[in-house]
């Protein structure tokens, strides 16, 4: 069992049924991070040079053959800030590069494969609402993701030319201790255990297709 394994409580994660304001019971200080306003940018890179580092086994047979590359975690670094602030406006104009990593898989000439890393890095130009100054910092972060469908290896510097679909979201983001209503301490349910029963979702299909059989118009 577990917050979403049929477990009904008051004090649990879910749905609210009722009045919202029944079981208030103090208001409490959280730490979090306040987004202050995030973009998502979605492109197309061409002809983009992966530049291969920390190769696994170290030293393959080239040629080597693409065979596919996809980002390693969920965030890209940022650097290189640059935050310009608009008149009249609570916009302001951030330029900013990110470099997301990726690891890229491959076979060498003997057909053993082989992974290596590499980076895939976008200079941004963008307008984001950033709060005045105060005492805590503001920050730009960036979630991103990255997959390279195609590549080709350039025997001259052993290096892949790709094409990279790239989903990043910029985030104007704080630290902060923020005050919020609560309804208490969760209640926390014991773990179901995994089964693995080979016929339960054979068993829990309908005996005849839903719908009758009936064509709708």
């Amino acid at each position: 069992m577990s917050f979403f394994s049929n477990f009904s409580s008051d004090h649990c994660p879910g749905p609210v049924s009722g009045n919202p304001m029944t079981g208030l019971c103090e208001k409490v200080c959280i730490q979090a991070e306040k987004i202050f306003d995030a973009g998502i940018i979605q492109t197309r890179l061409e002809n983009y040079t992966l530049t291969l580092t920390d190769l696994t086994p170290a030293d393959p047979t080239y040629p080597l053959t693409f065979v596919s590359a996809r980002s390693l975690t969920g965030t890209g670094t940022v650097s290189g800030v640059t935050i310009d602030r608009q008149p009249d406006s609570n916009c302001a104009r951030v330029q900013a590069t990110i470099t997301i990593p990726v690891e890229v898989v491959y076979t060498d000439a003997n057909n053993t494969e082989g992974k290596a890393t590499a980076t895939v890095t976008l200079n941004e130009d963008v307008l984001l609402y950033v709060p005045p100054m105060s005492v805590m910092p503001s920050t730009v972060t960036a979630v991103a993701s990255c997959v390279v469908p195609e590549g080709t290896f350039n025997t001259q510097n052993n290096t892949f030319t790709v094409s990279a679909c790239v989903t990043c979201i910029l985030k104007v983001a704080m630290q902060v201790e923020l005050l919020v209503p609560s309804y208490g301490y969760c209640a926390i349910p014991p773990a179901q255990e995994y089964s693995q029963e080979v016929c339960s979702g054979f068993f829990e299909l309908p005996l005849y297709p839903q719908g009758g059989g009936c064509c709708k118009k």
